[in-house]
């Protein structure tokens, strides 16, 4: 089944009480039992729930994965990860990280135990000096936030397996219509599914899936036994969202590729990070293990200024300045003050998350309004 179809009819079947071809938003928080412990699949909202059930086969047959589990948001999906590891355990990570990942990983699991390692993984020398007999898991995003680097799957998968630790790959700017991570041999897919999976901006939610057992079992235990779960109407919200996602991602992609090319000509842009410009470091990583270079971009000003950034976003009209991604219309935002605020400012930089980085979230507007957007607010530079 190719990928579109997949995307409106996977996991999805009919209601079978009235034909209803949507499935229906099961607001309920229990099930009548015909007699104690004799039911009909399900006992209770939080540990199992038909429209949840749906959304979940349906992304996980949008991965390539054999088991699904939604959650909250994002980062409940992350923790949901975190949980299945031990005190002593170590996780080696990309410095160039979500600010969210980043603070979940240092101020919360960190006094558990979890040692945590952050480290430029385009280069896979550096991870490679840096796994131990510890080593239970690596966490990469690809392409990562904000400074869109790309990072070879296949091999963090010879180094997982060299160390007998799993590798979860965080998903969301990729999506799996540009990106399965499970075909390359990697554990777990994680989705900010708030962003391109949901599409409109209106729903907070995380995904994972996986195609191991085990991690299975202890993914849907720590679902239940935490209860970080979505409600039905979001989940229905998601459905309908994913129903449309590889004919977004088509116009992202097209919008990203025609703003990457506009702002690289531009006399007061200092560098664009987009994967698709032959110049990116890891650009025949990309081709390879991508089918296109997505909508998310990012890009730097000359004479990194943080008053020039913020002249550039007093301007746009049709950029709106707000955090989240993914949507169908434009956001820009600015990763030191926003997105990454949590991160120390020498961290931040190293990574190369300076204060006149901006990121771009291409939407699905007509392409040349948004360039002559960008060049009317870029102009009084």
């Amino acid at each position: 089944m190719k990928f579109g179809t997949k995307a409106i009819h996977a996991g999805i079947e009919p209601d079978p009480s009235t034909g209803a071809i949507m499935t229906p938003i099961y607001q309920t928080s229990t099930y009548v039992q015909e007699d104690a412990g004799v039911h009909k699949g399900y006992q209770y909202s939080r540990t199992q729930n038909p429209t949840r059930d749906a959304l979940q086969k349906n992304i996980a047959a949008l991965e390539n994965g054999a088991h699904g589990a939604c959650f909250g948001s994002g980062l409940a999906a992350i923790d949901c990860v975190m949980k299945m590891l031990n005190p002593g355990d170590e996780v080696i990570s990309t410095n160039d990280l979500y600010g969210g990942s980043y603070r979940l990983f240092t101020t919360i699991f960190e006094k558990y135990g979890i040692k945590f390692h952050f480290v430029e993984m385009s280069d896979i020398e550096k991870i490679s000096a840096i796994v131990n007999k510890n080593t239970r898991l690596i966490w990469a995003e690809t392409p990562t936030n904000p400074m869109i680097n790309i990072i070879d799957i296949p091999s963090l998968v010879k180094l997982a397996d060299s160390c007998n630790a799993w590798l979860c790959v965080d998903n969301t700017f990729a999506t799996p219509y540009l990106q399965n991570p499970l075909d390359f041999g990697a554990d777990i897919v994680m989705h900010s599914v708030t962003k391109y999976l949901g599409g409109h901006s209106d729903v907070i939610m995380g995904a994972l899936v996986t195609s191991n057992d085990c991690i299975a079992k202890e993914m849907y235990r720590i679902q239940n036994s935490s209860g970080a779960v979505p409600g039905p109407l979001d989940c229905f919200l998601v459905l309908r969202g994913i129903k449309t996602l590889h004919l977004r991602m088509q116009r992202h992609c097209e919008n990203g590729a025609e703003i990457a090319s506009f702002l690289q000509a531009h006399s007061a842009v200092e560098k664009v990070y987009w994967p698709g410009f032959e110049s990116h470091s890891n650009h025949l990583i990309a081709k390879h293990q991508m089918r296109d270079y997505g909508g998310m971009l990012s890009f730097t000003l000359k004479g990194n200024k943080l008053k020039d950034a913020q002249a550039v976003f007093r301007r746009l009209k049709l950029f709106s300045l707000a955090e989240s991604l993914g949507g169908v219309e434009s956001l820009i935002g600015h990763p030191a003050t926003m997105t990454h605020a949590t991160i120390p400012k020498e961290i931040r930089e190293k990574s190369g998350i300076v204060d006149s980085l901006i990121r771009l979230s291409v939407g699905l507007e007509d392409s040349e309004d948004l360039i002559q957007d960008l060049r009317q607010a870029l102009e009084i530079l």
